[in-house]
């Protein structure tokens, strides 16, 4: 018993000494609440306890929004940095094959996307021989593809970035690679006057890496950079 009071004559004077250690605890808040209520008996409203358990709530929600706020910040400080890194990669090459090549390469493995299909518009058809080092970037449509493309699955206006998850096939601009990409990023692409309109397209394996509800801003620059580097090259 003396071992337990001197015990107990220690703890006391550490609380008296520093009472925030018990303010800071919330669990042992909590407990000292109940023990309150329970003392004060059924008949008896503490009026002070649940307001406290109401700015507890509202402090949680407070928290939880703190918590998704600095997680859209990082997450949309990620996405800066990776579209400006695939940005000068895209800058770097000195010549056009190389340039489509890095879209497939090095600028894809940036932008974490499994494919990447380059749509132009023409109406002449496909000339294998020069078109053959590009075959895996290129893909060649006539006129009035990209607009029937970027509205399927939607209505309203028509968008310079559409996102979409969807199942493709081999029939699809990504060839054999179509089975297996379910989600894209589909960059109407305008080449300047007198030519017909283009789509730069990221095809994702990922169903979840391009949805509709997700922020087109960033996309949207990144086409605008690669739609003025295309004009220069075809001019």
């Amino acid at each position: 018993m003396a071992e337990t009071a001197i015990i107990a004559a220690e703890l006391r004077n550490r609380l008296i000494a520093e009472p925030e250690v018990i303010l800071e605890d919330r669990d042992l808040m909590k407990a000292l609440i109940a023990a309150n209520e329970r003392a004060m008996g059924t008949n008896i409203v503490d009026l002070r306890g649940i307001a406290m358990q109401r700015l507890e709530a509202r402090l949680d929600r407070l928290e939880d929004t703190h918590r998704s706020v600095i997680a859209a910040a990082y997450e949309n400080l990620a996405g800066t940095n990776q579209i400006h890194r695939a940005v000068l990669r895209m800058l770097e090459p000195v010549d056009f094959t190389a340039f489509i090549r890095d879209l497939g390469g090095e600028v894809a493995q940036i932008l974490r996307v499994d494919r990447v299909r380059l749509v132009l518009e023409s109406r002449q058809p496909d000339d294998p021989d020069s078109l053959a080092p590009l075959g895996d970037i290129l893909h060649v449509a006539e006129p009035g593809f990209v607009d029937r493309y970027m509205a399927i699955g939607r209505g309203g206006p028509a968008r310079q970035v559409v996102l979409r998850q969807a199942r493709f096939d081999e029939g699809s601009i990504y060839g054999a690679a179509g089975e297996w990409i379910r989600s894209e990023a589909a960059l109407r692409v305008d080449l300047g006057a007198g030519r017909l309109p283009a789509m730069l397209a990221l095809g994702s394996e990922d169903p979840h890496q391009f949805r509709p509800n997700h922020g087109t801003d960033l996309l949207a620059f990144f086409g605008g950079v690669f739609e003025r580097a295309m004009r220069r090259w075809l001019a």
